[in-house]
């Protein structure tokens, strides 16, 4: 994949060439994704070059790329749950959403996934799950239809953002404790870092994330979206879900301390392919 951080004069000549012969600047971002440029940093050249805003450079979706439905309704049945929106964001995409999980469905989650907890890992630049300062949880995963409750769960998401199952990582079920975090941080994988073929060869970039509250701490323990000064509080059975582009620094968010009690939450995320585990 290839990369640049100032537009060099050969590659500005040829965004004028073909900008001037006719093409629409998202056909300039598909020559050069078919080029190998990856897809943030070529926004970023034609914007430099056109003068025009990156916003506006959102392009179609490739061949096989599957985008989310973002909610908007205050409202939804959704496979018979009755969902509130409480709160939507545009930039970046921030829907809260209210009564997403029943507060039995989060009991059992817990209780299924308490035998399983371990120290709680992220991915590194070369695609290799480690343990990370930063984040200070333990957790597990759960398989994609593991269990009864799971599969009604991903079906859940994924009739309400209209996007196939196999496109989400298994589900995750943090545990924190008072003082334990997760720092600010972006979900979607940076393309400049060595892993970034590894880990998205098997489904592609991240483009979604749905975090579930799966009990009400006593103090602290929301999420936070520092850029934006937005702060989602946890409470039993609602859930944030959030959708970006790659690079997009509106989306920097963080599993804010406990301060008092404990949290447990569980998280989805969804990619623009079918997700191989």
């Amino acid at each position: 994949m290839k990369h640049f951080h100032k537009t060099r004069p050969e590659l500005r000549e040829w965004i004028l060439n073909v900008s001037r012969a006719g093409h629409a600047p998202v056909d300039v971002m598909r020559l050069m994704k078919e080029a190998g440029y990856d897809v943030h940093q070529s926004r970023r050249a034609i914007s430099e070059v056109l003068n025009i805003p990156m916003s506006a450079l959102i392009a179609a979706p490739a061949k096989g790329t599957k985008r989310p439905r973002h909610p908007t309704a205050p409202r939804m049945d959704v496979a018979g749950r009755q969902v509130h929106v409480t709160t939507c964001v545009e930039a970046p995409v921030v829907r809260v959403l209210q009564g997403l999980l029943s507060d039995e469905e989060c009991a059992q989650l817990i209780e299924t996934a308490r035998p399983r907890l371990a120290r709680s890992l992220t991915v590194d630049e070369s695609g290799r799950h480690q343990t990370d300062e930063r984040r200070s949880s333990n957790g597990m995963f759960f398989r994609i239809g593991e269990t009864p409750l799971v599969k009604t769960i991903e079906e859940r998401i994924a009739k309400m953002l209209d996007i196939p199952v196999n496109h989400g990582e298994g589900l995750q079920i943090l545990h924190y404790l008072p003082g334990q975090e997760y720092e600010p941080h972006y979900d979607w994988f940076d393309p400049t870092q060595p892993g970034f073929a590894a880990v998205t060869e098997r489904g592609g970039q991240r483009i979604a994330s749905v975090v579930m509250y799966l009990n009400t701490p006593e103090e602290g323990g929301g999420t936070g979206f520092p850029n934006v000064n937005l702060t989602v509080t946890a409470i039993t059975g609602s859930a944030v879900y959030f959708a970006y582009e790659t690079g997009e620094e509106a989306s920097l968010h963080a599993g804010l301390p406990v301060i008092k009690g404990e949290k447990w939450i569980a998280t989805k995320w969804l990619r623009e392919r079918p997700y191989q585990r």
